[in-house]
């Protein structure tokens, strides 16, 4: 047995416990999120993601300078500001599928709830993509190590607000001691449907479409770590 099937598994029979609910609300997620996204490339002053795609489908490869030539400061500070938007958005849905795995109550309003602690998760953005930018300009593998090294940060945040930045850090790097190339595995799992869901993006060709089998696979996803989480937190293996 792979490292996660048994979380994945647990993760598919709380899906569909918690329907049709949990599907509403990941609908939700995935139109705000989809909706930001869409919306940093149709700002004036940040690339033009139409213009990009019209140039690729009539097979014309567009310039580093010319997907960058629309580029305007005020742009570009809208886009920042839409990014950690996102960042914040994910680290509330991070906490709904905590609670979904605790088969605690939920509602639509607990993929809101990084706002309430916006300014720590914006930190630990910050603090660890900056250690795992300084660890890649060694080689790619201590980047990468680096990267799941802080990978539960937002989850130690989450269970306990009241905690800096740099404790939660700090406390990633010790679950995650020995357990890094696990989480790996699981994430490797996911793959398939990563693939399948651009796929179906590039299908349906729309200006605006919904990533469909996000609706299904970001609690997927979610609920799988959130289990990951919390065998690491009671120390036990995957």
């Amino acid at each position: 047995m792979s490292p996660g099937s048994g979380l994945k598994s647990d993760a598919r029979q709380l899906m569909f416990e918690k329907a049709p609910l949990l599907f509403l609300i990941s609908l939700l997620f995935v139109l705000l999120d989809t909706t930001l996204s869409q919306l940093v490339f149709r700002l004036p002053g940040t690339i033009d993601l139409p213009n990009m795609y019209e140039r690729l489908a009539a097979g014309e490869m567009p310039s580093f300078m010319l997907m960058y030539s629309n580029f305007r400061p005020f742009g570009v500070v809208l886009a920042v500001v839409i990014f950690f938007i996102r960042r914040i958005l994910n680290t509330g849905f991070i906490g709904y599928c905590m609670r979904v795995r605790r088969r605690q109550d939920t509602e639509y309003k607990d993929i809101f709830s990084g706002f309430i602690i916006f300014h720590k998760v914006v930190l630990i953005f910050l603090i660890s993509s900056t250690f795992i930018f300084l660890w890649s300009l060694l080689l790619l593998i201590p980047g990468i190590i680096a990267s799941y090294r802080y990978r539960l940060a937002y989850y130690i945040l989450l269970d306990d607000p009241r905690k800096g930045p740099l404790q939660c850090l700090n406390e990633s790097t010790t679950l995650m001691n020995g357990a890094k190339v696990d989480l790996l595995i699981i994430d490797v799992s996911f793959l398939g449907w990563h693939i399948l869901n651009f796929l179906l993006m590039i299908l349906i060709r729309a200006p605006f479409a919904i990533p469909l089998v996000s609706i299904w696979l970001s609690p997927y996803i979610g609920i799988t770590i959130a289990g990951f989480y919390e065998q690491r937190i009671k120390g036990i293996a995957v």
